[in-house]
Parts: C-alpha cells; sequence; structure tokens
C-alpha cells in the first residue's frame, strides 16, 4: 500500500507511504481515493488528516514516468480521478486537517487546498513546479488557490514555480499555523481531537455553507445558509446544545 490509515481518539491519519519522496502513480492516487473515501464513511473517525509517513517528504508530486508518453485522453483519465478525490473532500461532512512537513510540491500539496486548516512545520517547502515541465496543476489547484491566496498571488505563484518557505505560505494564507517540527503530529492530533469533541451535525454545517456556499453569489449563499439553519433547528444536536447551555452541563451530541 502507498497509504497508511490509523484512528488514533476518533481523529484518522490518512498518510502518504510511498517513500522515498512520496511520487504519485496512479496506483497512488487510487488508493487516496479510496483511503479517504473509507475514512470518510468510518463512523469511529470525525476528524481527518491528511499527512506524509515519509519524514522528509509530505509529496514529491507525481511520478513523471506514469506521464512518459501520456497524450491527453491519458491525462484527462489522471485528472477526472484526481477531481474525484477533489468531490469527496470538498463535500465531505467531517473536519479535514493537512499535517504538512518537508517538501511539499505537486499533487500531494494540491489535496490539502480542499482541507479546512493547513499545518505546516517551520522548515517545510511548498511549491507548484509544474510550469518546469510545461504543465499546470490539475487537481483542482487553479480553482482553489484562486479562491484561497486570491488571483495575483496565484498567478505569480504558478508563473515562479519556486518553492516558498513556510513562514510565507503563512503569510500568503496558504497555511494556517507553524508549529516546530517535531511537534507538528502532536499539535494535529490535539486540535483534531478538539474538533472531534463537537456537534458533528454543526461542524458539517459549518463545512458546507463556507465551503460549498463560498462558490455561489452571495445571495445564493444567503439562501444555502437559511435553508442549513433550519436544518440544522430539526437535528438532536441542536435541541441538546440549548437545554445543555441551560442546564450548565457539557452536551452530549448525537454520533453517527
Amino acid at each position: 500500500m502507498t497509504i497508511r490509515v490509523t484512528i488514533e481518539n476518533h481523529v484518522g491519519w490518512l498518510e502518504f507511504n510511498r517513500p522515498p519522496v512520496n511520487a504519485f502513480t496512479h496506483e497512488m492516487v487510487n488508493e487516496t481515493h479510496d483511503g479517504i473515501a473509507s475514512a470518510l464513511a468510518d463512523p469511529r473517525v470525525r476528524v481527518l488528516v491528511l499527512a506524509s509517513a515519509v519524514e522528509r517528504y509530505f509529496s514529491a508530486g507525481a511520478d513523471l514516468n506514469a506521464f512518459k508518453g501520456m497524450t491527453g485522453e491519458g491525462m484527462r483519465r489522471w485528472a477526472e480521478r484526481c477531481h474525484d478525490i477533489v468531490r469527496l473532500l470538498r463535500n465531505s461532512p467531517k473536519p479535514l486537517l493537512a499535517a504538512i512537513n518537508g517538501t511539499a510540491v505537486g499533487g500531494g500539496l494540491e489535496m490539502t487546498l480542499h482541507c479546512d486548516l493547513r499545518f505546516a512545520a517551520t522548515d517545510a517547502q511548498l511549491g507548484q513546479p509544474e510550469i518546469r515541465i510545461g504543465f499546470i496543476p490539475p487537481i483542482a489547484t487553479t480553482q482553489a488557490l484562486a479562491r484561497l491566496i486570491g488571483r495575483p498571488r496565484t498567478i505569480r505563484y504558478l508563473y515562479d514555480g519556486r518553492l516558498v518557505t513556510a513562514a510565507e505560505a503563512l503569510d500568503w494564507g496558504l497555511v494556517d499555523e507553524l508549529v516546530e517540527p517535531p511537534g507538528l503530529r502532536r499539535r494535529v492530533q490535539a486540535y483534531g481531537e478538539e474538533l472531534a469533541a463537537k456537534s458533528p451535525a454543526a461542524l458539517a454545517a459549518i463545512r458546507r455553507t463556507v465551503t460549498l456556499g463560498g462558490g455561489m453569489t452571495f445571495q445564493e449563499g444567503q439562501a444555502f445558509e437559511l435553508e442549513t439553519v433550519v436544518t440544522l433547528a430539526d437535528t438532536p444536536d441542536f435541541a441538546e446544545g440549548v437545554d445543555a447551555f441551560l442546564a450548565k452541563r457539557a452536551p452530549v451530541w448525537r454520533r453517527p
């Protein structure tokens, strides 16, 4: 297997595991898709983290041997499978975190753009070097980046194809928090456990309205939010949350 999936206190970890550099092959793309789908369907997993089991590499992008001699139709199949992963991530009802270590370029890094929060080691380096092979990042990256860091910065980032430091990525909003390398997993696990203790219904509603609503017009997003709060008000979690607050006790959320 080219990925490793573990669960600790309801936090699932999907780790890329193809030493020495986590270069993606067809097999690895398929296994990543299936691993994410399985984790999201697992009731034991309340939060999912994308990470790496390889010490100095989060992702080296695609194994370019897979692209040798590839035609447009071959690339369509590759990109469509990657887009299947994007749909899984963006439609996830569970919070998604990323723990980015070492060198993080190409496909693996692109998947983290569809997570809710990205934690990075202070010595991590991030980049989209596809311009060097006359290509663009194909995992809905042009769209996610423009929404995340803005059009001008996205254009320059993709034009240059250079690695940026973790500190620069934080300044851009490409990552959300920096952690000293030895403490990265511990910090992400702790935050994941904080989320895992919260209402699954409310977490799912936040993901839907922000992630999916963010691609709508303001008026469409407003209507989407309205229907979401109406639906949420009928859930046991909402009633429990109100009762627990008024009774000054800890809420007991309904779990899938």
